[in-house]
């Protein structure tokens, strides 16, 4: 079962190509500091704006770099079942660890369309399957009772939980038992879930501060909730910074101002704000980041 703290990595450019050595450099920064799992070309790795042959490449450097020390568990998701598939099957093929595949947005599926949209593929690849339920994105809710229908199949093996509901979350936890991680898609919530029983986070903020949600996430697995607390409360001013505006423009900004990345995105993503980049900037000196 995938556990801890894992990044949702962003997708570097310069001069609007990938920019491989500094995802390179990027996934050093997670692996020394206790990142648990990389995940590329998720939401925050921009995957929307990618071609397929940039998706498959995102993959296949992110494999490579990480050379087995964690899991690589690639953003495989798409809006219809064919390309997804696709996708997923490149991913086992190039090495990968894990999927994780998000709802289909835009055309809205009902439940039973999204049961058999992530049946077809794992029952098509032989690969640990993570089912991603964002809303806010897509459009649709995955429904706790549907959830637990897909947990019966042998390699969906846990779910990426943002639909900002403590109580769905642990409707899924108590519907799909101890060998289904759930996962939050939320910094926010990491270690709320993990009290119901949740195990662990794929991670915004972990682009920035790997260490300090690795510390987290360890601690309370330790039972040092005094430090599980403490680095929730002080991760909250830069978790609120971090999405200022839509994700990954906070992240990428941030990344940026510590010298990591070229500040660059691909449209219609683009620059933030002057007053939130400010805002943002603040935030980051207080938090030693800069």
């Amino acid at each position: 079962m995938f556990k801890g703290a894992m990044v949702a990595i962003v997708t570097p450019f310069k001069k609007d190509r990938i920019d491989e050595e500094a995802l390179r450099e990027l996934i050093e920064f997670q692996i020394v500091n206790g990142t648990d799992a990389i995940i590329p070309c998720g939401t925050t790795g921009e995957s929307a704006t990618l071609t397929h042959e940039e998706h498959d490449k995102v993959i296949e450097i992110t494999i490579d770099a990480v050379k087995k020390r964690v899991p690589v568990i690639a953003g495989t998701g798409s809006n219809n079942t064919a390309e997804a598939l696709r996708l997923t099957k490149h991913a086992y093929e190039a090495g990968a660890d894990g999927a994780l595949i998000v709802c289909p947005y835009y055309n809205r599926p009902t439940q039973e369309g999204l049961y058999q949209h992530f049946k077809t593929i794992a029952e098509s690849v032989n690969i640990p399957v993570i089912p991603y339920n964002i809303a806010s994105r897509t459009g649709v809710n995955m429904l706790p009772e549907m959830v637990a229908r897909l947990a019966k199949i042998k390699n969906i093996v846990g779910i990426k939980e943002a639909s900002g509901s403590i109580k769905q979350m642990s409707d899924v936890i108590n519907l799909c038992g101890n060998d289904f991680a759930v996962l939050s898609g939320d910094d926010i919530f990491t270690l709320p879930l993990m009290a119901i029983g949740g195990a662990g986070v794929i991670s915004v903020v972990s682009n920035v501060a790997p260490a300090d949600m690795a510390g987290l996430v360890d601690a309370f697995f330790a039972g040092d909730m005094a430090k599980a607390k403490a680095l929730h409360f002080k991760m909250s001013p830069l978790i609120d910074a971090l999405f200022m505006e839509v994700n990954p423009i906070p992240v990428k900004a941030a990344l940026s101002l510590m010298g990591k990345i070229e500040y660059g995105y691909r449209l219609p993503l683009c620059k933030m704000s002057d007053a939130n980049f400010e805002k943002l900037k603040k935030v980051m000196i207080n938090y030693g980041l800069i």
